[in-house]
């Protein structure tokens, strides 16, 4: 009762300094002015410093936004060491005819605040500033603090911890780019999939042909596309390319009815797949034809198209390799001659995803903690998103365990229009965080983690 009231007695100081730095429009994307994003770091370095954390600098890369890095030193050396992330830039508006207020105006709403980046990730970011001043800055472990600034367009820090590994060195890391599953249900994240993107095209002729003296032998290249893109999946709507990973999901997941509505399914239209949702969304492989090139309806002539492409999206499973999941796709579509005709495929980018061991003292802690926090037992989640910053980190520290939680939840629009955080999800991811270093300091034992 102590600690909350603790907590209960911040949460002015906390609302106020998140309005602050909801405001500051910190978009890292090309094309939006650095001056905020550099405004942002300089806040959230200061509210640090006032915190009580003795050490906090900069950390600058090439062609990225300026990384915030602070440290405690553990109280005893016995005392184990907890990383905690955040990232302090957010996404563009997007259309803000769409937003009911403007998105760098923080504006109440019921029980909590809107504006864009307050949840994804800045609520976050305030959470460990929270349980900072709740220690007065003398936490009973040792502290690292990573803030980025260039998360959401994607950066190379990513790829920069293995190569500073002694910076970065910890027992355990509270990742705080997520949240709970639905307010009020304390959550931990505990597998991320990966992704990958590739691109088919074809071409099937030099230019357009006149669709009547033409159509019926000239092959069409929009549909040779369209009849490879239908391979992709089977009849259920379940991925049909051979050696993409699915497993069961045994954890908690969203009913149907809170899923249509979260994805805006319209009335009378079926959902794809078969299993369960955290199956079909977690724990297996999703393709999305995420981008077309064909001609418009508005501008459509009567020719048999000669050129057609198309990006895909591949979300696979947490443990399978990237390469080869990537390769899959690759090597089931060049295995393909639509109607005889061969396409061309192009590999893109590709990232690994995330699965947490949840054995270990760390997530002993962090479910009393979220228990603490919210009154109700943890739930294990995972997501289809990524952050690929934790394999960075995890190859840094390789026996440090990993925790995904947060005070976001997935009501709460983030990357859409008029997103919005609960202060009930911010006070009690304080009050989680504050237990969760007092219970992992208490049954930590010297070689436990890194």
């Amino acid at each position: 009762m102590k600690l909350e009231a603790t907590v209960d007695g911040l949460m002015d100081g906390l609302r106020a300094d998140l309005e602050r730095l909801a405001a500051i429009p910190s978009i890292s994307f090309p094309g939006f002015p650095a001056g905020p994003v550099e405004e942002a770091h300089d806040l959230l370095a200061g509210l640090l410093r006032d915190a009580g954390v003795p050490h906090v600098e900069r950390l600058d890369l090439p062609d990225t936004a300026p990384v915030i890095y602070g440290e405690i030193l553990p109280p005893t050396p016995d005392a184990p060491t907890v990383l905690l992330y955040g990232h302090y830039d957010v996404q563009p508006p997007g259309d803000e005819a769409l937003w009911q207020s403007p998105p760098f105006e923080p504006t109440p709403v019921d029980g909590g605040l809107r504006a864009r980046g307050i949840a994804d990730d800045k609520s976050n970011v305030i959470a460990h500033l929270g349980m900072l001043r709740a220690y007065e800055g003398r936490p009973p472990v040792g502290i690292k603090i990573v803030i980025e600034g260039q998360e959401e367009y994607g950066s190379a820090f990513d790829d920069y911890p293995p190569s500073d590994p002694e910076r970065f060195a910890c027992d355990a890391m509270v990742i705080a780019d997520l949240g709970n599953l639905r307010p009020g249900t304390p959550t931990l994240t505990t597998g991320l999939r990966g992704a990958c993107e590739v691109v088919v095209e074809v071409r099937t002729l030099d230019e357009p042909r006149h669709s009547g003296e033409f159509g019926g032998a000239a092959p069409d290249a929009l549909l040779v596309l369209l009849k490879a893109l239908g391979t992709l999946h089977d009849v259920h709507g379940d991925v049909a390319v051979e050696g993409l990973r699915r497993e069961e999901w045994d954890g908690t997941t969203y009913t149907e009815e809170e899923f249509r509505d979260l994805a805006g399914v319209r009335d009378g239209v079926p959902l794809i797949g078969s299993g369960s949702l955290g199956e079909r969304l977690w724990s297996g492989p999703a393709i999305t034809v995420i981008g077309l090139d064909a001609p418009s309806v508005e501008h459509a002539a009567s020719a048999v198209v000669p050129y057609a492409r198309a990006k895909l999206n591949l979300r696979f499973h947490p443990r399978q390799d990237p390469k080869e999941a990537r390769g899959r796709l690759v090597d089931h579509l060049r295995s393909l001659r639509p109607f005889g005709v061969p396409l061309t495929v192009t590999p893109g980018d590709t990232g690994p995803g995330y699965e947490a061991a949840t054995g270990g003292p760390a997530y002993r802690a962090a479910l009393a903690a979220l228990k603490e926090g919210w009154g109700e037992d943890a739930s294990y989640v995972a997501t289809g998103g990524s952050i690929p910053l934790v394999n960075g980190l995890a190859k840094a520290a390789p026996g440090a365990e990993v925790l995904l939680f947060g005070a976001q939840d997935s009501m709460c629009n983030l990357h859409a229009p008029n997103e919005r955080v609960l202060f009930s999800e911010l006070r009690n991811t304080v009050v989680a965080m504050c237990a969760f270093v007092r219970e992992f300091a208490a049954d930590h034992r010297p070689g436990d983690g890194a």
